[in-house]
């Protein structure tokens, strides 16, 4: 897949486009993905950064930061991506406008678009427009349920399961490995301690089971209330891996919320607890 950030990068040619964020290439993205990519036309999918809401003064966390995105598209296959600069010019450029000076300049000959799909300024584009102004619609079903939104919503409360069924893949922390307490290490589970980007969504306090680097894992996402923290940490134990990953960036899959964080009694609980958290680990199912 060739990614570009500007319409001029590409070269010319007759294209199948999918349009959209995508934050998150869930299941419904993958399939209007995979429609352009099978429409017969070179494929390219446009994609903002940053996000539409963000420039339109919403807040929002963003599932996937933009490499991650940009990978999960390319893994779908389409021939080129076109990364846009999501500007207030841009957003206020009419339907019209955004067909001439967007789509039509990348050799636009099909759209792949839900029935819904809306855009151009205050949301006045549909699919009926695009027919208007001569391109071929080419419709795809929604997967019900599914949406971005949604998943947020999932993964705030800390149903990684139910957001892995709408993801179509198991939910994901990313971030730099950087030094954190140490306390794991005296414990006898010593962790990586992921710093995340600002504005990405993680998911809500609790102990998980998951996967990173090839090996299962336990992690807490909280603020370590037996030691009467305040500030949220992510932290993972890797099972069965020793090596020094201080700097790197470490991907963590996770598939099972287990429990809530909590104080306990005395350390020997926390340690007793922490083994069980392990033992769990072990036994997780990684959802499809």
């Amino acid at each position: 897949m060739i990614t570009v950030r500007s319409a001029s990068e590409l070269e010319p040619a007759e294209r199948a486009v999918a349009i959209g964020t995508f934050d998150g290439v869930h299941r419904g993205h993958r399939a209007a993905i995979e429609a352009a990519v099978t429409a017969g036309p070179r494929s390219l999918v446009v994609t903002f950064d940053p996000h539409p809401r963000r420039v339109l003064g919403y807040d929002v966390e963003l599932i996937t930061p933009l490499e991650r995105r940009i990978e999960l598209i390319g893994e779908i296959g389409p021939e080129d991506l076109l990364v846009l600069d999501f500007t207030p010019e841009l957003s206020r450029l009419e339907p019209e406008e955004f067909v001439g000076e967007v789509l039509e300049p990348l050799g636009t000959q099909i759209v792949v678009a839900a029935e819904d799909f809306k855009f151009g300024k205050g949301r006045r584009g549909d699919v009926e427009l695009l027919r208007r102004l001569g391109l071929d619609v080419q419709l795809v079903e929604p997967v019900e349920g599914v949406s971005s939104t949604r998943i947020r919503e999932l993964l705030r409360t800390g149903d990684v399961v139910g957001a892995a069924g709408l993801l179509g893949r198991p939910a994901e922390v990313e971030g730099v490995v950087v030094t954190g307490d140490q306390r794991g290490g005296t414990l006898g589970f010593p962790t990586a301690n992921i710093s995340v980007e600002p504005g990405v969504l993680v998911p809500g306090h609790g102990i998980y089971a998951g996967s990173a680097l090839g090996h299962r894992a336990a992690a807490s996402i909280g603020v370590n209330p037996h030691y009467g923290g305040s500030e949220r940490r992510i932290e993972a134990f890797l099972l069965d891996f020793d090596g020094d990953i201080y700097g790197e960036s470490l991907r963590l899959e996770l598939w099972e919320r287990l429990r809530d964080e909590r104080a306990f009694a005395s350390e020997d609980e926390l340690v007793r607890q922490i083994a069980a958290d392990v033992g769990a680990a072990r036994e997780a199912v990684r959802p499809l």
